[in-house]
């Protein structure tokens, strides 16, 4: 008499596994659309500058960068980002760059949304504000985004400087043209005030591409801050960067020492291409001043 034998059936079927299979995409596009793109980072980071006037121990600039309003950021979210800001009690604001985007959507629904952006960060309560503009402002109308900011408070540094004094001490902030799409090209020796060179006093600069950086480093500054990155946006766990911009290569994200010049990278508050990030969160940073 013969042995049955009993067919096994598969734990999960091919049915079954593409049906957990499309889940488990549509659960990773709702986490990386939806929530983590939307959890901030507060990064606190030290800095200290030769030269720095006592009176500036302690002095906290928070930087953020990258906002491009509308896609994808929404002002619901950038209004929470400023919220957060306005809660650190900075004693300056710095902004890198790129409020808008210039892609995919039509130029000309960019232009107003510059000006929405510019609305909105009236909300930051530091007086203290300043910013530079990125290289997706510039191909959308840099004369535009530029009026966009200072019409609502926001001076923009274009191969410029000023002094940030307190009780008679003072240290400098510049700021230059975006390197990719700015007119004039950045000048690095002309945004450097003679004056803080004769008197050893230090200067901060302003710049959305973090990769001139060995450039800007042969003109004196001491720290630079820079965006434009995004931190990659999307980082999959051992796996080098999907896309990187042009001369956002070799500067990720975070602190790094160019030769004689201290260097931040922001990660940016909003993301471009595809409403997502992953492993790469919005960032909104401190950097607290030390004299050496």
């Amino acid at each position: 008499m013969g042995v049955a034998t009993l067919e096994k059936k598969p734990v999960v079927t091919r049915r079954q596994f593409l049906g957990l299979s499309a889940a488990t995409m549509a659960g990773f596009g709702l986490y990386a659309g939806e929530i983590a793109r939307h959890e901030i980072d507060v990064v606190r980071r030290r800095v200290v500058l030769s030269g720095l006037p006592e009176v500036f121990n302690g002095f906290q600039i928070v930087q953020i960068s990258d906002i491009h309003l509308m896609e994808f950021t929404e002002p619901s979210f950038l209004k929470l980002v400023l919220h957060e800001v306005n809660a650190l009690k900075p004693d300056m604001v710095v902004l890198t760059g790129d409020f808008v985007s210039y892609g995919p959507i039509a130029r000309q629904r960019s232009i107003p949304w510059a000006y929405k952006c510019g609305e909105l960060l009236t909300r930051i309560k530091c007086p203290a504000r300043y910013a530079i503009l990125g290289n997706h402002d510039c191909v959308v109308d840099q004369g535009a985004a530029t009026d966009a900011l200072t019409s609502h408070g926001i001076p923009v540094l274009a191969n410029a400087s000023l002094p940030i004094e307190q009780e008679g001490k003072r240290f400098w902030l510049a700021g230059v043209t975006d390197a990719l799409e700015g007119t004039p090209r950045p000048d690095f020796a002309n945004a450097f005030p003679r004056t803080a060179q004769a008197d050893g006093e230090p200067v901060i600069l302003l710049a959305h591409e973090p990769d001139v950086a060995p450039e800007a480093a042969k003109h004196g500054y001491q720290l630079m801050l820079s965006g434009h990155t995004h931190g990659g946006q999307v980082r999959i766990p051992f796996v080098p960067p999907v896309y990187l911009p042009p001369l956002g290569k070799q500067y990720l994200a975070g602190q790094f020492q160019v030769g004689p010049m201290q260097l931040y990278v922001n990660r940016g508050i909003g993301s471009v291409g595809v409403p997502f990030r992953l492993n790469c969160p919005p960032e909104i940073t401190v950097l607290t001043l030390a004299s050496s």
